[in-house]
């Protein structure tokens, strides 16, 4: 597996609710990051891991709970991000989901807009198509990033990580 597809798939875990399955997951999840080639984006989740592992349980679920479900700023769903109507909205809606059905995805549980299944997406797909989505997802990730980067948030370099991988498809290099 390229290191563009693990990490979308690392940071796809890493971004979704910590419940005790997640934590259960976890050691197998860090040892994923082990293995990515790149050693600054190694580095990056290594020490994302390490962050999560040295916080307390409760108040990481809390932070992760304030961040995504209490934040308009920082919220994982992408169509939310820009002041519009519903109408808009479901339109974006529709493009995210287009994403899915282009590609043979199946995307039973969440709304298409959701962060962790489009990095899944990414992770799945070829290069081309991921490109696709990224290049198309890349302003709202860059806006969530800054806001984490004002909240002085760890989640910000989980986003680095993530934008680094877009832009390393734009390059060429996977």
């Amino acid at each position: 597996m390229k290191d563009a597809q693990k990490i979308a798939l690392i940071a796809s875990f890493l971004l979704r609710y910590p419940d005790e399955q997640w934590y259960n997951e976890l050691p197998e999840w860090r040892e994923d990051a082990q293995s990515v080639e790149h050693p600054q984006l190694r580095q990056g989740l290594l020490e994302f891991f390490d962050y999560v592992e040295e916080s307390n349980k409760k108040e990481f679920e809390d932070q992760y709970v304030r961040t995504f479900d209490f934040s308009q700023n920082t919220t994982m769903y992408l169509s939310t991000y820009e002041l519009q109507g519903t109408g808009e909205q479901a339109e974006e809606l529709v493009k995210f989901k287009a994403f899915f059905l282009e590609n043979d995805y199946d995307l039973p549980k969440e709304m298409p807009d959701y962060i962790p299944a489009l990095l899944e997406l990414c992770a799945v797909i070829d290069d081309e198509k991921a490109k696709e989505i990224y290049d198309y997802c890349k302003p709202k990730l860059e806006y969530i990033r800054e806001r984490f980067i004002e909240a002085k948030l760890p989640y910000a370099f989980l986003f680095d990580i993530i934008l680094s991988v877009a832009n390393g498809l734009e390059d060429g290099a996977r």
